[in-house]
């Protein structure tokens, strides 16, 4: 049991499954979220595997305007913010607002690299599939962006119908608003959601809707998710399941 106060880690001999679901003898066991009603899934970094892709991207077209970054850097500024915070920080950094056709070219040159190198998360697909609550998908990426993530890994199946993102609500994470309104759409109360997000920007977006957060630590590290309130922190999707099966 995890003291009161301090944030779970899942360990290595920490089991991925739960009990079986009643009346399903023989069937496999599944990671069970018996506190909440709801687990809510960021797309990127969380359910495919895009941050570095998209992040490279963005640093290559900063430097053609004269801005040099590392891509941590590029990652550490820029992961999990809207596309306006994105251009409001380029705007800063610069001194002057990026090119007009600057949007564009970054989705062009972003679709064409998600086509030719985008996977799922290692294991998503797995741990989504073995959750006996509901799912759902709330991503600060415009819905164009995560509709084709989303396709192209294969993954579109598991959400259908189920989609939230940035386009939906007047505010971006890390307001509360876009994790309010995939919980008020599901018929879910706040504080029986979980939420999987793998950027300090979502983190705070889900502690400021009264939700429970795992911070998945892929590409940000784990001091940063926990720094912004992650109640638990997850390396793998494996452990992601192990804090599901007992939050």
């Amino acid at each position: 049991m995890t003291p009161a106060g301090h944030p779970q880690r899942a360990g290595a001999d920490t089991p991925a499954n739960g009990t079986r679901e009643p009346g399903s003898d023989g069937a496999q066991a599944r990671p069970r979220a018996a506190g909440c009603a709801l687990v809510v899934f960021d797309c990127d970094g969380v359910l495919v595997d895009s941050e570095r892709l998209s992040q490279g991207v963005l640093r290559q077209m900063l430097a053609e305007l004269g801005l040099s970054l590392s891509l941590d850097e590029t990652i550490a500024t820029f992961s999990g913010t809207s596309m306006g915070t994105c251009l409001a920080l380029i705007a800063a950094m610069l001194g002057r607002c990026p090119p007009e056709d600057f949007v564009h070219e970054f989705t062009r040159r972003t679709e064409r690299a998600f086509r030719s190198d985008l996977q799922p998360v290692a294991g998503v697909r797995e741990l989504v599939t073995r959750l006996w609550v509901p799912t759902c998908v709330a991503s600060n990426g415009p819905r164009a962006k995560v509709e084709l993530t989303l396709t192209h890994t294969g993954l579109w199946d598991l959400f259908a119908g189920r989609i939230f993102t940035a386009d939906d609500v007047p505010r971006p994470k890390p307001a509360p608003d876009l994790f309010l309104h995939a919980s008020r759409q599901m018929g879910v109360a706040p504080v029986h959601v979980t939420v999987v997000e793998d950027t300090a920007t979502g983190i705070a977006a889900a502690k400021s809707a009264g939700m429970r957060a795992i911070g998945f630590a892929g590409t940000t590290p784990a001091a940063r998710l926990l720094a912004a309130g992650a109640d638990a922190i997850a390396a793998t999707t494996t452990e992601v399941g192990a804090l599901l099966a007992r939050c």
